[in-house]
Formats: C-alpha cells, sequence, structure tokens
C-alpha cells in the first residue's frame, strides 16, 4: 500500500534519478581506469580529483537549497542542476589531459549541488511525512537501478566496440539529456495551499509551507535543532568511514580484472544497492535510526575487511556487495532525518548544509585514501576503512 500511495512526482524523480545515474555511472565505472591508463594520473590524483568534486557539489548544495527556500520553488533549480551535468558529459569522450577530466569533473558536481537540495526537499513537500522514508528509500531505489545499468551498458559496449573508451563515453549523453526531459515535462510543484506541509500530520502537529521569504541569513542556523545537527554530526563521522566508490573500481583493476570487466564491481554493488534501498526506507519508518545506521556500518567493516585483504575478482565483487549493502541502508535514511528534523521554510538550507559537511568528510576521506593507496598499496587503504568504520560503530552503541 505505501508503494501505491506515493505521488507521481516521486515516482518522476526516482526516474529523473535513474536515467542521470545511467549516463553519470556509465562514465564513472571507465573514469578511474580512464584517469589511470590512458591520461598517467596517480593515484594521489585520482583521489584529490575525486575529493574536490565531491565537495564542490557539497558547497554548491548549500547556496542552492538556500535559494530553494528563499523563492519557494524547487524544480526550476534542479532542471538548472540535471541541465547543466547533461551538457557536460560530452566533455569527458573529447578530454585529451587530466586538466580536461578534472574540468567536466568540477562542472558536473556543480551541476549535482545545485539539483540535489531542491530535488530532496521536493520530495518532501509532495509526501506525507508518515511515507517520507519509503518516498526516500524508492528515489535512492531506482537511482541505484540507473546506477548498475550504467556500468552493466559500459560492460557490453567495452566489448563490443573493442575496449575503446572514448566511443563508449559518447553513449553517456543520451540518457543524461532524457533524464532533463523528464524533469520538465514529468515533474510538479505543488501549489502551496496543497503541499502536504499545509496539512496536519499523524502525530498531530501542524507544519505550514511559507510563502517566498526574506534572503536566508546566518542567524536563520539558530533555528534548526539539536535533532537536526546531531544527524548532520553523524553523517559527517560516515563520510569519514568511507570513500569515493571510484577505488572500487581501482581495487578491481588492480587485482586483475581485465578492463572490459572492470566496471561489473559497480554493477555488483548498484544491484545490492537498488535491492535494499527501498525496504530499507521502509523499515527506517518503524525502527531506530541509530539501530539502523549500526547495521549500515557493520556491512561497511565487512566491505573493507574483504577488500583489503581480496586476492581476486570474487573477493572484490563480493566485498562490493557489501558497500552496497551498506549504502542502501544508510542513504535513503539520513534524508529522512534531514527531512524530519528541519523546519519546513529551511528545508532546502538543512538539505543544502548536510550535504555541505558531508561533502567536506568525503572529499578528506578520499584524499587520506589516495595517499594511502600511493604509499602504503590498495589493502592499506581499505584496511583503514574498516577500523574507521569500526570506530565510529562503537560511538554509536556507547551512545544512550
Amino acid at each position: 500500500m505505501r508503494f501505491r500511495a506515493l505521488p507521481a512526482s516521486v515516482w518522476a524523480l526516482g526516474f529523473v534519478s535513474m536515467f542521470m545515474d545511467i549516463s553519470s555511472e556509465l562514465v564513472h565505472s571507465l573514469l578511474p581506469v580512464f584517469m589511470a591508463t590512458v591520461l598517467g594520473a596517480s593515484m594521489t590524483t585520482i583521489g584529490l580529483i575525486e575529493g574536490i568534486a565531491e565537495a564542490t557539489a557539497a558547497i554548491v548544495k548549500v547556496f542552492s537549497g538556500a535559494i530553494s527556500d528563499y523563492l519557494g520553488k524547487r524544480k526550476l533549480l534542479a532542471v538548472l542542476g540535471y541541465g547543466l551535468a547533461a551538457f557536460t558529459k560530452p566533455i569527458f569522450p573529447l578530454a585529451t589531459t587530466i586538466g580536461w577530466v578534472f574540468t567536466a569533473r568540477f562542472v558536473d558536481r556543480i551541476g549535482k549541488g545545485i539539483r540535489v537540495a531542491p530535488r530532496d526537499a521536493l520530495v518532501a513537500d509532495v509526501t506525507p511525512k508518515e511515507l517520507r522514508g519509503a518516498a526516500y528509500g524508492l528515489r535512492q531505489s531506482l537511482d541505484s537501478i540507473g546506477a548498475f545499468v550504467g556500468p552493466l551498458l559500459a560492460v557490453v559496449l567495452m566489448i563490443a566496440l573493442a575496449n575503446d573508451i572514448r566511443a563508449v563515453l559518447w553513449v553517456a549523453v543520451i540518457p543524461a539529456f532524457l533524464a532533463v526531459a523528464l524533469l520538465v515535462f514529468g515533474v510538479r510543484e505543488p501549489d502551496r495551499d496543497s503541499s502536504f506541509d499545509s496539512v496536519r500530520d499523524t502525530s498531530g502537529s501542524s507544519e505550514s509551507r511559507p510563502a517566498p521569504r526574506a534572503p536566508i541569513v546566518l542567524a536563520d542556523a539558530k533555528r534548526l535543532s539539536r535533532a537536526y545537527w546531531a544527524v548532520v554530526g553523524v553523517g559527517f563521522v560516515f563520510g569519514m568511514a568511507r570513500f569515493s566508490e571510484a577505488f572500487l573500481v581501482l581495487r578491481a583493476e588492480d587485482i586483475g580484472l581485465t578492463l572490459s570487466y572492470v566496471p561489473v564491481v559497480m554493477i555488483v554493488m548498484n544491484v545490492v544497492y537498488a535491492l535494499v534501498a527501498y525496504p530499507a526506507g521502509v523499515v527506517s519508518d518503524h525502527f531506530r535510526p541509530r539501530l539502523v545506521l549500526i547495521g549500515g556500518l557493520v556491512a561497511l567493516v565487512i566491505a573493507d575487511a574483504i577488500l583489503a585483504a581480496a586476492t581476486s575478482p570474487s573477493w572484490v565483487f563480493i566485498g562490493a556487495a557489501f558497500w552496497g549493502l551498506h549504502m542502501g541502508v544508510t542513504q535513503g535514511l539520513f534524508s529522512k532525518l534531514v527531512a524530519d528534523t528541519a523546519p519546513v521554510d529551511l528545508r532546502g538550507t538543512a538539505f543544502g548544509v548536510y550535504n555541505l559537511i558531508t561533502g567536506v568528510s568525503l572529499l578528506l576521506a578520499s584524499a587520506v585514501a589516495g595517499v594511502l593507496w600511493n604509499y602504503y598499496g590498495a589493502a592499506a587503504t581499505f584496511a583503514v576503512g574498516a577500523v574507521f568504520a569500526s570506530l565510529t560503530m562503537l560511538a554509536l552503541l556507547r551512545r544512550q
């Protein structure tokens, strides 16, 4: 019943995410190897590029979220962000230097930064509070379907096109522009008086979606609750416990998987992610968030341990599956927690601040991972990740 009750705009936003992820993950499943083998980039350089790209997206999210609150409009910014990302896709196959790749990743992440906070706030705007976990889980699940279809296409096309990476990267342009078209014509932003935030929820509290307001100022941060900042703090620690999925692709290549089949590691990760995200979202509507987060960390510790000790591609695939399990359990839950703990008129800002903080932690984690790989090898990178994830899990277990 929850599945059927979700609004049409949530489904449309999920399919928008799916098409864009088909495009993005087709590129990203080959990009680390492309940078390392074709363009000659070091692991430290790859780690910094990935970290800076994600941190850039995180910084932009703060401004886009605040602007969406100020305007009272989400869809316009989402279209701008998805459109910008689509127009960067042709740059990757045209790149001849690492600088071109960095520029494309940088601009692509600016597009992501513009779209994510307004999109996530829009999901909350159109969904009853008691269904938000399911709504975010569905969007994450469809997003993850795209995230494994993209690498699957990469494998098929690499085989069909005799490992011509540039030719394969051109295919990514098509689903990117399909995503933009679906967003423009398939998503309806609710009227203020029809938003679920303008009616009484099942807990008996009443939320009102505001009219366009004065520009957001620093003092508004005082209106963000302690519960919200607790969510942000836990998100930061989670970000430090993991790093860019680019290192999963590099681990597959490092362990001896042939170039054509390297994207399979992302397929495995995202199949599990897609299967887990929706049911995990439903579970998060009924169980204590701390218990769900601990379960996600257990999966991450197992993933890091397996990837550190892996001696064959099959073990890399198993590690990637546990990584996908961790993502499926935790990512939708964090979105639900942000939506539930933030004031309605600051919801976009709240998502932006959360993504900024977690993006900074991902930048730090990815940079450290690249340095560890360069100086101590792949096993040390994942071993340190397992240690940090274990410490995070122990801290959550000790919390009363």
